[in-house]
């Protein structure tokens, strides 16, 4: 499939707007539709229940790529469709390393927290007079890698690192930031009002954390967090798709974020932590826009349609 700009027709801003609401507002409420709209019964376990979300947002997403295609001004049959989302091949593992030295720093304490631990492993098997075997370093390794392996036999895995951070990049990424930018809206601009319709897809979980807690003021806490902190990364991942161009790079991050969690900023058992907190943190802003440079991305940034504001962004 292919296309280009013609230049001949605008996105408005409300256009704009109104669709990326509209995909957000879809994205969430497509999982219930099983059971309110089809009205099939309730899953019988919860691989099952899992399941049939997995199929709701495949399907909210295919929905949210035909709806951008229409919407944007765009001509069929001069060049790739899917550049549109960022879906590329060209320049992968840029967008695949760089993307993820840059989040690393983000969890330097992380890191080094995890590093403390295992050498903490080692030293009291040598306390027990045992010495570290071949045996033992696999299994640490088997240990840190468990997560990801796990993916074929855990469907929580499934959903943390692959469902989830695919489906919600392309909704969330692919589709809305071209519209909002074909939309005229500016760059920053763009960075963070879609984090915005990212959280609203996360409002969800209010009413399932009232009904598991039994308590509004509690669900509104723990949900109020986890929209700040969607917010937050939002803002990082539309920057990283709005620098790049390419979809693989705030999808990396996305996995990345999902396996390793918050951020560990501050340990107790040592102050090694919040300097290696810090210093990522320095790291992190200082590499901000080198690392993501449109150049180290893109073979040309002349002659680039609407929805690549790389072009304008040295």
């Amino acid at each position: 499939m292919q296309s280009t700009f013609t230049g001949d027709s605008d996105v408005s801003k409300s256009m704009a707007v109104i669709a990326c609401t509209a995909m957000a507002i879809i994205y969430v409420a497509i999982l219930y539709a099983p059971t309110l709209i089809l009205c099939l019964p309730p899953s019988d376990s919860f691989q099952s229940y899992m399941i049939r979300r997995f199929i709701c947002a495949a399907i909210s997403s295919v929905f949210s790529l035909i709806a951008c295609s229409l919407i944007l001004p765009i001509q069929w049959g001069k060049s790739h469709v899917s550049s549109i989302y960022g879906i590329r091949l060209d320049h992968i593992w840029q967008a695949v390393v760089f993307p993820l030295a840059l989040t690393s720093l983000m969890y330097a304490g992380t890191l080094i927290l995890n590093l403390l631990l295992l050498l903490d492993s080692g030293q009291e098997d040598r306390e027990n007079g045992r010495s570290l075997s071949l045996d033992s370093i696999k299994n640490l390794v088997h240990g840190f890698i468990e997560p990801i392996s796990s993916m074929a036999s855990n469907i929580q895995a499934w959903r943390n690192y692959l469902v989830a951070p695919l489906t919600e990049e392309l909704v969330f990424r692919a589709c809305m930031i071209p519209l909002l930018l074909c939309g005229g809206f500016s760059t920053y601009t763009v960075v963070f009002l879609c984090p915005i319709f990212f959280s609203l897809a996360h409002l969800n979980h209010l009413l399932e954390q009232a009904q598991r807690s039994g308590s509004w003021l509690k669900a509104l806490t723990i949900v109020g967090f986890q929209v700040g902190y969607t917010v937050i990364f939002g803002s990082y991942a539309s920057f990283l798709f709005v620098r790049t161009g390419h979809l693989t790079a705030p999808l990396v991050a996305h996995i990345f974020c999902n396996y390793l969690g918050l951020p560990v900023i501050i340990s107790r058992r040592t102050g090694m932590v919040t300097v290696a907190s810090v210093a990522g943190l320095l790291g992190f802003i200082w590499l901000l826009f080198p690392l993501t440079s449109p150049h180290l991305y893109n073979a040309k940034t002349d002659n680039c349609m609407c929805w690549h504001r790389y072009c304008s962004w040295s």
